[in-house]
């Protein structure tokens, strides 16, 4: 029954509205590889994947054991600017790692992984009004830098990286009346280059002169063999932060859990914002964050391991003919995929995915990565043996 003055129901909806900037985002870059790879799970296949940066190694049992003990009969909201305890803890590896001195009441400030820490940062320091919201940062690279940056309000300004200068973004090429913030990223994913302190100390002279925010994606700093990759706080704290995580040095991606450092300005800034967020970690993944950064010696372990698989793929490339970066630090490793390809890194992909090998093909990191593959040491050193075996005996 018709009841009166009711409204007919439209057809069909009206079309949803969003975020312009959500709107715009690309499509998701692998679509065709995935759609592959669970055909060839579903029929039983054998893959080993290289793709995704997500290592394989245990948490160190005394980690586990904090996380475990963490967990409190009575939950309470944690705290966003973190337990004393877990800030001291990290300014102790900073003094013990890169012999840099920090307030941990004042320049330290925790996080719930590098990723929502990076994304969110922009949040604090751009607003669409400003005439200066540019940021910079290399490509191919992390996307989260342009993401964080668009939702920000903010202008993205992509810097191509090359080959033939390392993969280093140069200062030439940031345009400073427009760049507001600077992103880099080293050891860099996903081609692995490091940078110098020599080169940190230019960028570092560059952003001054300019007023430009200097941001450090140093999320792969304890991922190495050799000389150690520095610090940009070992240059400078002056508007200037480093971002640094636990996932790929304590092997904790699951536990979410990353530390902001630098110019106490900027920190009390993020401090005064991130309450509004909800990014606060629970208080158990503080105390095993706390034990994590307290020990080095379950990174001294890890980082030999991540030496022999990046041996036996280095010999392998070298071997094979491969052209790639050279690299002792970071989970991955850059090559051009073979000449025949026409720089088709997608179909490169494809055509080992069918052998049962995972890569991520270069474009899938931006302009700048194309005719390039990347591959993450992340399976364990006896299935990278097997993997550069079944590799080694393809037909290209």
């Amino acid at each position: 029954m018709k009841m009166p003055n009711e409204q007919p129901v439209p057809k069909t909806a009206p079309r949803l509205l969003l975020n312009p900037v959500l709107a715009k985002l690309p499509a998701y870059p692998l679509a065709r590889l995935d759609e592959r790879r669970r055909k060839l799970e579903e029929n039983g296949a054998t893959l080993y994947d290289f793709g995704t940066g997500d290592p394989r190694e245990p948490t160190d049992a005394k980690i586990r054991q904090a996380l475990v003990d963490g967990v409190p009969k009575t939950s309470r909201y944690p705290s966003a600017a973190g337990t004393k305890t877990l800030r001291e803890a990290f300014a102790g590896f900073m003094r013990r790692r890169h012999a840099v001195e920090l307030d941990p009441d004042t320049e330290v400030l925790p996080a719930a992984g590098s990723k929502e820490a990076i994304f969110h940062a922009p949040l604090a320091f751009l607003h669409p009004s400003h005439k200066r919201r540019g940021v910079a940062y290399g490509a191919p690279g992390y996307p989260v830098y342009e993401r964080g940056t668009l939702f920000a309000g903010g202008e993205a300004l992509p810097v191509r990286l090359r080959a033939e200068d390392d993969f280093l973004l140069s200062t030439a090429t940031i345009d400073p009346v427009k760049t507001r913030a600077l992103w880099i990223n080293y050891p860099h994913n996903p081609t692995g280059a490091t940078a110098t302190r020599a080169y940190l100390e230019e960028l570092a002279a560059f952003c001054r002169k300019h007023d430009i925010l200097l941001f450090s994606d140093e999320c792969y700093n304890d991922v190495y063999s050799g000389d150690p990759p520095a610090s940009i706080l070992e240059v400078t704290r002056e508007r200037t932060l480093a971002f640094v995580s636990l996932s790929k040095r304590s092997g904790i991606t699951g536990y979410r859990s990353a530390m902001m450092a630098g110019d106490p300005e900027l920190i009390a800034a993020l401090k005064k914002m991130r309450p509004s967020i909800g990014v606060a970690s629970p208080g158990f993944i503080q105390e095993a964050a706390t034990a994590a950064w307290n020990d080095d010696a379950h990174v001294t372990e890890r980082n030999r391991v991540f030496a022999q698989k990046r041996k036996l793929f280095t010999n392998f490339f070298e071997k094979a003919g491969f052209a790639r970066t050279p690299t002792n630090a970071s989970l991955y490793l850059w090559a051009e995929v073979p000449e025949e390809y026409g720089g088709d890194d997608e179909a490169y992909a494809l055509h080992l995915l069918e052998e049962g090998i995972i890569v991520a093909p270069g474009s899938s990191f931006g302009p700048g990565g194309e005719g390039y593959f990347r591959v993450a040491l992340v399976p364990s050193v006896e299935e990278c043996k097997e993997a550069i075996a079944r590799w080694g005996a393809m037909k290209s």
